[in-house]
Order: structure tokens, then C-alpha cells, then sequence
């Protein structure tokens, strides 16, 4: 779902929980208490006057051709809200009579696992005349929607099962729902159920007077055209014809200035490096986190050129969906008893896999540490006390997912290259030389450094002061990546293989390869959103042809075909492409670039990129399937900074 899908359904959840009341309807009499009326009115939300091109393309629907007013509905038969708006539509249906025709299209939400199966099976009643009679059936019975209840609901209608089965199975309506998924993300329809009556869009369960507000205002519209000579079968079509085809993009959510916090260091903590030095980073991290196992080897990396002037202090922070987290955590602390934490610490990450209490157990005994002394700890939670302690500590001052660390109090999230930690770190070490130069003592230098950095930390923007979002530090890593190296424009695009808008958005980027030849790079990385299926096997594809010399043949071929994602067809691009296809199929089988997309795809969270195409621009965020224009005007400001700007641009 795009541009944000978790707050895109969160906030189709909401506007369903507003409108989810039970409300009895309303009389087509108007109200002849003013008071009254005025207070529904100020009741009513205000509707965006934008008219959308929303097609009917065959849907099922249910009224006259000749009505004057249209309601496309897409709709979830798995979400109760979907349900209770049903009842709204019914009574609408009721009142408007021939005046309104209701369409209905799917959008079975990825947390509603039956809701697709339902979509199927009504569609494939649909098939032998009985679309609405299963509507009906499914909305009735929304706890029910098993194979079972499905096949149940068809022998009740009277249909042919075997027919109705064979339908249900047709690639035909599997497509059908993924393209009106498509659209109605499109068109910024990213909850259910949501609503375009003429063109106009009403989102979530609401009162039935708000419908019948936005009918009323529509419906004398189309009698004027009527009025004027439009057919009243042509008034659609006609409303429509000049209307978005798109939502308007909504611009990524502006990011936080890095936090400064005043960071303790207990006592007793894990830690390498002097206590007097000049720098100390205190990491909050998870023995079961992947992206605090790609950490380890940036920390190994400061330990070695920075040993006297930087301290790393180990605290924990076991994520509640890492079922083994918190025992490994009282486990390293068993092992820091014993003088072992560090050489524990890289047992667990280098076995992430291997958590259970018989694999502690084990790198215990291959440690060398008293077996029966660590046992002892874990059985009788020892240290469960400290590892809790340590994870509110990190909850209070915002280290609420992992890796997080504080260098000297400031906040760096994330499995950060080595880069971003030296940067910080210098700085940090030219604020320490000038405070030991003026006679701060090296044991007071932390707790002086870190309350500095805390009172100078910037003051928070204004609540909504527009703003363009923050340039980001976002990285290439070993993402493929097209054009010189040393180009002075890098975009990096977060994509996925199976999203639409990812595809329209690829003849735009050749012409900017083509009209700043030299000028710029693109670096392509990963985020295959979960309602995709087939979209992390894809990138998985294109990472192994990556590996074979060809991505950008492969990235061709992927979005050539997005239709066509399933194995055999992956396994028949990359023979296509000349690629050895043994090492190709290893690759898929071997999970070997899962953790790679599982990183580029936190990244791009982390960078706010939660909807597919997100591209950064020199860091500059830029958001969906732009025209060439919108990318042209942040690359010339860019060549403009470098003191480049393209002799030809156009």
C-alpha cells in the first residue's frame, strides 16, 4: 500500500472507529428544528471539493444506468467497518432510489487474512448472476469466512460449485483485485471502506447524513447537467472526465532532529575502552536483532582506531517480538560475572539463529566459564532485574528500538556505517581537548561533555512550520548503482518490483540518466512492500542477477513483466539474460540476500521512505512517481550547489 501503509491503514481504522456508531439513518424530510440542523452541519466533515476519475470498468454494480449519482465503494469483506457501512449504503439505496447506483470494488486489506478469499468468491458468484446475494451473505457473516462458510454460502445461493470453484481459482480476478488495489491506492484510497460518490471521496464508516450531505450537493449538479443536455446515462462519464487521476502526493512526515539526552552509565555495565576517554557511546542493542549484529563489526572497527579515546558501554534492550532476546541478555550478563561478556557478545551475534537455553549453554561450556555457576544465574534470574532496568532506562530517553546509540548523549539510530560514527566522534573528541586544555578533569569529562551537549542541543521547529524535510544522510552501501562514481548528484531510490508507481516512475529516471550524462548516479535498494507477494522474491532475482553482472537487465525485465513474479518466471528471465542459472536458483534458495532487503527495507522506515517509489536526491526527500519536471528542479538546485549546472538544461 502506498505511500505509507502503516499509517495509511491506521488511519483507516480511525476514520472506521469515528464513524463505526450505530446510527438509525435520518429521514429524507429535512430537519425543521434550525438548532438542530445547524449542529449536524457542524458536525459533518468537510469533503475535499476534488472530483477523481474513478472508472467502472465492468464492477459489480447494483442500481440504474441512468442514475444521476454514482458511489464507488472499495471495500473489505473482512473489516467490520466495511460491514457496518454496508448498512448505510442499504439505506441510501433505499432513499435515493433510481437516483443513485452503487459500485463496488475490492480492496481486501494484507492484516485481513479472508479478505481476499471472500473478494474471490463473490466475484466468482458474480459470475452466475448472484454478485450481491454473496455480498450480502459475506457481510452477514464476517466471522465466518473460512473455505468451509465460503463453499456453504455457494450451495445456499443455488450455484454451480464446480463452476463457482473454477471461477474462484481464474488468474482473471486475482489481477482484477491487485489492479483495483492498485487504483484505489492511486487515488488515495488506502482504507476501507472508502467512498467516491460523482468522483468525490468520503473515507470510513461515517453517518449516514454525511452521505446523504455530499448526494444531495451531487445530485443537483447532475440535474443541471440534465438540465442542459447531458444524457442522463452520459452524467458519469461526464462528471468524471476531467477529474485526478492520482491523489495528490502527501509529503514525507518531517523528521526529528537527532535527540541529546543525558545518558547514565551504571555502574557495573559492560564496557570496552578507557573510563576517562574523550568520547563514550552507550548502545542499547538486542542479541536477536540483525541490525545490531551489522553493528558489531563498525564497534570493532572504533575500538581499533580510536582505543584510547572512545568507551563503548553495552546496555540491553530485548524487543518483545525476539523471543529469545531476553534470556541471551541474562546470559551475556552471566558471562560479564565471569569476566567473559565481550567474547559472549560475539558468540550470540555470530549465532543469531541459536539462542535457546541449550545454546547458551553450550558457548558457556566452550568459553571456559563454571557451567554450573552460569546455570545458576539464568535459573534463578539473576540479572533479569538489570536487563529490565536497562530496557526502561533505554525506553525513557527514546532507545525504543535497536541498535540505538548516545555518543556522548547525542543519538545515532541504526546500523550506521563506520562514517557516520567518525564524524560524530572527531567532533566529539575536538569538544574534549578544549575542555581538558581549560582543566576539566578526565574522570568529569563524560558528565561534562554530555550535559554541554544536552543545553546546546537546537530548540524543536515551530508545530507545523512548513517546511521542505530534512536533508538525510542516506547510504549507497553496496546497493547497485548506475553512472560515475564521483557524480555530484546521487539518487537513491527505495523501490519495489511489483508496486505500479514504481514502474511509471522508470522511463523517468532514463531520461535523467540520458539528459545528465556525468552529472548523476542512481543507486537502486530495496523496499518490497508486505501487500506485494511477490516482490521480495523479485528483489531477491534481481540481487542475485546483481551478483552476476546484470541487475539493471534484470530491474528491466522485473518491471517489464510485473505481472509475472513467480518463480518460474524469475528462473526464466535470468536464462534469458545469459546468467547461470544454477548459481541463480542457489541464491533464491539459499535466502543468501534476505538479510540485505530486510536492511534496506528498515532503512528506508527509518528514513521516513514508507510508501514505494521514495527517492533521495542528495539526501533531499522526493516522493512517489513525480513528472521529470519535479526531479529536474531538486537535481538543478543540487548541480547549482556544486557549481554544475547542465549547460543544457532544458
Amino acid at each position: 500500500m502506498k505511500p505509507n501503509i502503516i499509517v495509511a491503514l491506521l488511519v483507516g481504522l480511525v476514520l472506521g472507529f469515528v464513524g463505526g456508531r450505530v446510527y438509525s439513518g435520518s429521514s429524507s424530510k429535512p430537519d425543521t428544528k434550525p438548532a438542530a440542523q445547524a449542529a449536524a452541519n457542524n458536525a459533518r466533515r468537510p469533503v475535499d471539493p476534488t472530483v477523481f476519475k474513478v472508472p467502472i470498468d465492468g464492477s459489480p454494480s447494483r442500481g440504474n444506468a441512468d442514475a444521476l449519482v454514482t458511489l464507488v465503494e472499495f471495500s473489505d469483506y473482512e473489516c467490520p467497518f466495511c460491514s457496518r457501512a454496508n448498512e448505510t449504503v442499504e439505506k441510501l439505496e433505499q432513499s435515493y432510489g433510481k437516483k443513485l447506483r452503487v459500485v463496488m470494488k475490492q480492496n481486501p486489506l494484507s492484516f485481513h487474512p479472508r479478505a481476499k478469499p471472500a473478494a474471490l468468491a463473490a466475484l466468482a458468484a458474480g459470475e452466475q448472476g448472484k454478485y450481491w446475494e454473496m455480498h450480502g451473505k459475506l457481510f452477514a457473516n464476517q466471522k465466518k469466512l473460512d473455505d468451509v462458510s465460503l463453499e456453504q454460502y455457494a450451495r445456499e445461493l443455488g450455484l454451480n460449485l464446480d463452476k463457482w470453484k473454477a471461477d474462484m481459482a481464474d488468474p482473471k480476478f486475482s489481477d482484477l483485485i491487485q489492479k483495483e488495489q492498485a487504483l484505489s491506492n492511486q487515488l488515495g484510497a488506502t482504507g476501507t471502506p472508502a467512498f467516491f460518490i460523482n468522483g468525490r471521496f468520503l473515507s470510513g464508516a461515517q453517518p449516514i447524513d454525511n452521505f446523504k450531505a455530499l448526494i444531495d450537493e451531487e445530485l443537483t449538479k447532475a440535474e443541471a447537467l440534465v438540465k442542459s443536455g447531458v444524457p442522463a446515462s452520459q452524467v458519469y462519464a461526464k462528471t468524471i472526465a476531467n477529474g485526478a487521476e492520482r491523489a495528490a502526493p502527501k509529503a514525507a512526515p518531517q523528521q526529528p532532529a537527532p535527540a541529546v539526552r543525558k545518558i547514565d552509565v551504571p555502574a557495573g555495565s559492560a564496557s570496552f575502552g578507557p573510563a576517562t576517554a574523550k568520547v563514550t557511546i552507550v548502545e542499547w542493542s538486542d542479541f536477536e536483532c540483525p541490525f545490531c549484529s551489522r553493528a558489531v563489526p563498525t564497534l570493532q572497527q572504533i575500538k581499533k582506531e580510536y582505543a584510547k579515546d572512545v568507551r563503548v558501554v553495552f546496555r540491553h534492550q530485548p524487543l518483545s517480538f525476539h523471543a529469545s532476546a531476553k534470556g541471551a541478555a541474562e546470559a551475556s550478563e552471566a558471562a560479564l560475572e565471569q569476566g567473559k561478556f565481550w567474547e559472549y557478545h560475539d558468540k550470540l551475534f555470530a549465532n543469531q539463529k541459536a539462542l535457546d537455553r541449550a545454546s547458551l549453554e553450550k558457548y558457556a561450556q566452550e568459553l571456559g566459564l563454571n557451567v554450573a555457576k552460569f546455570k545458576s544465574a539464568l535459573d534463578t534470574g539473576k540479572f533479569r532485574a538489570k536487563v529490565e532496568a536497562d530496557a526502561a532506562a533505554g525506553a525513557a530517553v527514546g532507545a525504543n528500538g535497536t541498535p540505538t546509540f548516545f555518543v556522548n548523549g547525542r543519538e545515532l539510530v541504526g546500523a550506521q556505517p563506520f562514517d557516520s560514527f567518525k564524524r560524530m566522534i572527531d567532533e566529539e573528541i575536538a569538544k574534549a581537548d578544549k575542555l581538558l586544555a581549560s582543566g576539566t578533569k578526565p574522570e568529569e569529562l563524560y558528565a561534562k561533555l554530555n550535559a554541554e551537549n544536552v543545553a546546546n542541543a537546537p530548540a524543536a521547529p515551530p508545530a507545523g512550520a512548513p517546511a521542505e524535510p530534512p536533508v538525510q544522510k542516506v547510504e549507497v552501501g553496496n546497493s547497485p548503482v548506475k553512472g560515475p562514481q564521483n557524480a555530484p548528484v546521487t539518487i537513491v531510490a527505495f523501490s519495489d518490483f511489483e508496486c505500479p508507481f514504481c514502474s511509471r516512475v522508470v522511463p523517468t529516471l532514463k531520461q535523467i540518466e540520458e539528459q545528465y550524462a556525468g552529472k548523476v548516479k542512481v543507486a537502486f535498494r530495496n523496499q518490497p512492500l508486505p501487500m506485494h507477494p511477490n516482490a521480495k522474491g523479485a528483489a531477491a532475482a534481481a540481487l542475485a542477477a546483481h551478483e552476476q553482472g546484470k541487475f539493471w537487465e534484470m530491474h528491466d525485465k522485473l518491471f517489464a513483466n510485473q505481472r509475472a513474479l513467480d518463480r518460474a518466471s524469475l528462473e526464466k528471465y535470468a536464462q534469458e539474460l545469459g546468467l547461470n542459472v544454477d548459481k541463480f536458483k542457489a541464491a533464491l534458495d539459499s535466502n543468501k540476500f534476505a538479510q540485505q532487503i530486510d536492511a534496506d527495507a528498515a532503512d528506508a522506515n527509518r528514513l521516513g521512505a514508507t510508501g514505494t517509489p521514495t527517492f533521495f536526491i542528495n539526501g533531499r526527500t522526493v516522493v512517489g512517481a513525480q513528472p521529470l519536471a519535479e526531479f529536474k528542479r531538486v537535481i538543478d538546485e543540487e548541480l547549482k550547489k556544486a557549481g554544475a549546472v547542465a549547460a543544457d538544461r532544458k
